[in-house]
């Protein structure tokens, strides 16, 4: 079991390592070539890159993950292709993606899309807080937690 990351503007990366380590999990950054860094990382921790393009990290966690990893993503359409393999995706907000209300979730990106080519105005998310960053933490330890058992 390892815990994988879209690492392309995730902002939970310290959280999910720090939970990781706990539960002496490997963690897998998946990032673009665009996100290089020679931030030093523990031996528990991967970094893949890809080149950059439209979904590509997307299409490498979808060719890496197994059955027992969790990923955590903001990608709807990531968790749509993840969710079918019997992997648990977390959005960074602690919440599960679930088949059973992924559908939906893809149907209002759709509808905000359509909405944005048509230059009326689409509310986006809220800033990222500190309060959040708890949140997030406390689900992932709970459900890593949970799971190991």
């Amino acid at each position: 079991m390892r815990v994988m990351i879209d690492g392309d503007g995730s902002p939970v990366k310290n959280e999910v390592i720090q939970v990781a380590k706990e539960c002496q999990l490997a963690v897998v950054i998946v990032t673009s070539i665009a996100h290089y860094t020679v931030k030093d990382y523990p031996d528990f921790v991967s970094l893949i890159y890809v080149e950059k393009g439209a979904d590509r990290a997307d299409y490498e966690i979808v060719k890496l993950v197994q059955a027992d990893d969790w990923v955590i993503t903001q990608d709807y359409g990531l968790a749509s292709l993840l969710l079918p393999k019997g992997v648990r995706v977390f959005h960074h907000s602690g919440k599960e993606y679930l088949s059973e209300t992924i559908d939906l979730l893809l149907l209002q990106r759709f509808e905000h899309a359509q909405m944005r080519k048509q230059h009326r105005r689409v509310k986006g998310p809220s800033a990222f807080t500190q309060q959040d960053r708890q949140i997030f933490l406390r689900i992932l330890r709970e459900e890593l937690t949970k799971s190991l058992k």
